[in-house]
């Protein structure tokens, strides 16, 4: 039996990811806002602090894997918290238990999304990577709600590919999954949205398998990252969208 922390766990992906690591054998502490093992608030320094501070006492023993799925939408009215909890919120978690995960050979799995190579503001996605929360803040004011998530949807896939190596060399792998639509409560907000709604309509019929996401599905593709069968994938960026990526980007690779 592994030990694993998951952020996000009282709803959607989390929510899955959990019963899928339970269903599996392995330990699972979830971490939330509400109605989870661990209560922590992620947008905030202290919140971050505190939930570092409360997982390392609860695996003193070191961790197997950590999954960050805590995330705010593109709709949401506070567009500053959209950088505080998807990247800040989840870059601190793993800095501050990489000692941990470097104990038992972790993996660590970043929820990152299929909406992440849209054109965004470079300098604020530039600023999350450089950990710069006042060049963040200065250009968060320029964007809109939609591109404050994509780019920190980016920042945290393209930390994730500058961090890889240097985690690898310590035994641990981190890997991103970049979901595609995937019908969640945080995701029914946007599609019931008056502004927002028609055109998420128009995208879910556009996916090329003909339906969109369910969170079994990321669940799925998370737990063979975090499993042994993973044991030589790390520094990937893995999407599971439908082949939506592939038909808006077919020449990225």
């Amino acid at each position: 039996m592994g030990g694993y922390v998951v952020t996000g766990s009282a709803s959607g992906i989390g929510a899955a990811v959990c019963e899928r690591l339970v269903s599996d054998g392995e330990r699972v502490v979830g971490l939330d806002r509400q109605d989870a093992d661990i209560v922590a608030d992620l947008s905030t320094e202290s919140g971050r602090r505190g939930a570092v501070s409360q997982i390392l006492s609860a695996f003193p023993d070191g961790l197997d894997g950590l999954v960050c799925c805590a995330g705010i939408g593109g709709t949401s009215p506070r567009v500053e918290l959209i950088p505080e909890v998807n990247f800040f919120g989840s870059v601190a978690l793993v800095e501050g238990l990489a000692d941990a995960l470097a104990q038992r050979h972790g993996a660590v799995v970043l929820v990152s999304s299929n909406s992440a190579p849209q054109p965004s503001d470079d300098a604020y996605i530039e600023a999350l990577i450089a950990g710069d929360h006042a060049a963040m803040a200065a250009r968060l004011s320029a964007v809109s709600g939609h591109a404050a998530y994509s780019g920190s949807k980016q920042a945290l896939a393209r930390w994730m590919r500058h961090k890889a190596p240097d985690y690898a060399r310590r035994g641990v792998r981190l890997n991103a999954v970049a979901p595609g639509y995937t019908r969640t409560a945080m995701t029914a907000e946007t599609e019931n949205h008056p502004e927002y709604g028609p055109a998420i309509k128009e995208f879910l019929a556009s996916i090329p398998l003909g339906r969109a996401g369910e969170t079994k599905d990321m669940a799925n593709a998370i737990g063979f990252l975090l499993s042994g069968e993973a044991a030589f994938v790390s520094g990937s960026l893995l999407y599971v969208d439908g082949a939506h990526d592939a038909m808006f980007r077919p020449d990225s690779i």
